[in-house]
């Protein structure tokens, strides 16, 4: 979900980037409403929905994802400790979508091996 709007080549890019590691599922947002949300407001929103719209989690694409040379994506838990966050290069999106779908790893277990910045690079310091 696109939350930064200062940059449209800047999302061209992440989603080739996404894309260009078979992330096949990948679902792109991109609508103005979602200008400058807020964690918590998506936090809210969930917490409001009616049990089949709620969410498990979601990917940001910030101020942060479309300025920094990584880009790094905000994961966003929506589920078990709603607002937890940590983010992902999007060299990384298939693999954590892919495990959290399938329910293979759990959000925490992602965000409890991020480094010191918060960023998650792989399972064992890949």
């Amino acid at each position: 979900m696109r939350t930064d709007f200062s940059d449209d080549a800047g999302w061209d890019v992440l989603k080739a980037a996404i894309d260009s590691r078979d992330a096949t599922g990948a679902t792109y947002v991109s609508d103005p409403m979602y200008a400058g949300i807020t964690v918590q407001e998506l936090v809210d929103m969930d917490a409001a929905a009616s049990d089949d719209d709620k969410l498990t989690y979601l990917f940001l694409a910030d101020a942060m994802t479309m300025t920094d040379d990584e880009h790094p994506l905000l994961a966003v838990d929506l589920y078990t400790e709603p607002g937890r966050t940590f983010r992902l290069p999007p060299r990384w999106y298939a693999d954590v979508s892919a495990n959290l779908t399938i329910a293979n790893l759990d959000f925490d277990e992602f965000a409890d091996v991020s480094d010191e910045t918060g960023t998650f690079r792989g399972l064992g310091g890949e």
